[in-house]
């Protein structure tokens, strides 16, 4: 095991431990207080409804891609991650839509549930590519079981009244950490590795949006931050779906790692 290796599996153990050992936090009820609350075709907070479809679209053409093999790997076996990941983001676009039709706990877990598909099985597929093909696989399985098993404990804890968030928002921020450190630390196998920064990048500027959901609506009554943070965040799937169509696989002198 390398030292790139070493600092995620790392990185890695640390965010496991906080997630076991940092207090309980539960989800705040203020959360589900969206800025825009305006109704278009009988549907309120409409935006946020309908802004979703961005999710949809970036997720059906992943799918298309991969299913109409129209994407080449050097290991056909190496579909299986992008497979999950798109078909996550299409999933996150129905859940998030259900949820914003009438924003509550119950709701919220159908949206959370179908985003840590999506991050899973993305960070699957760039230990796949980066580190090793192998392992990537095999841990794609566990990582998504991880991944479901943080929201749910999330919503069992919180019908039992000592909800605790913290293990999925740990997971959730773990994820992005990762994928940035894979990027900066390990070179893909593959052309257009440095995508991988716009994907964080989408990423980061999602929740940046969402923290100030007010006050961009408030700029011009358009649309809220957190109608934008749905774009900002399909974005990044869009940028997955470019990276996957244009890349190729690098010469052997040039990958800088073995499979």
């Amino acid at each position: 095991m390398n030292l790139r290796t070493k600092v995620i599996v790392g990185f890695t153990a640390v965010s496991v431990a906080a997630a076991f050992l940092l207090p309980a936090v539960p989800q705040p009820t203020a959360y589900h207080h969206f800025a825009d609350q305006r109704a278009d075709f009988g549907v309120e907070r409409f935006l946020d409804v309908a802004s979703n479809a961005g999710f949809l679209i970036a997720g059906l053409l992943g799918l298309g891609l991969i299913i109409g093999r129209r994407v080449r790997f050097q290991f056909e076996s190496e579909r299986w991650p992008y497979l999950v990941f798109f078909f996550g983001i299409l999933l996150t676009g129905l859940g998030s839509a259900y949820y914003h039709l009438v924003p509550d706990n119950d709701r919220l877990f159908w949206d959370r549930l179908p985003m840590t598909i999506a991050f899973m099985a993305l960070v699957s597929s760039q230990i796949a590519d980066r580190i090793s093909v192998r392992a990537g696989l095999a841990l794609l399985v566990p990582m998504l079981l991880v991944g479901v098993a943080s929201v749910v404990y999330w919503r069992v804890t919180e019908q039992r009244g000592a909800g605790n968030v913290l293990p999925y928002a740990i997971l959730q921020a773990y994820a992005v950490v990762v994928l940035l450190l894979l990027a900066i630390l390990q070179p893909s196998r593959y052309t257009r590795g440095s995508d991988l920064f716009w994907i964080f990048g989408w990423y980061v500027l999602s929740k940046l949006l969402e923290h100030f959901d007010a006050q961009v609506l408030a700029l011009g009554q358009v649309a809220s931050g957190h109608t934008l943070k749905h774009l900002a965040a399909a974005a990044a799937g869009f940028v997955a779906c470019y990276n996957l169509a244009h890349r190729t696989l690098k010469k052997p002198a040039d990958q800088g790692l073995s499979s």
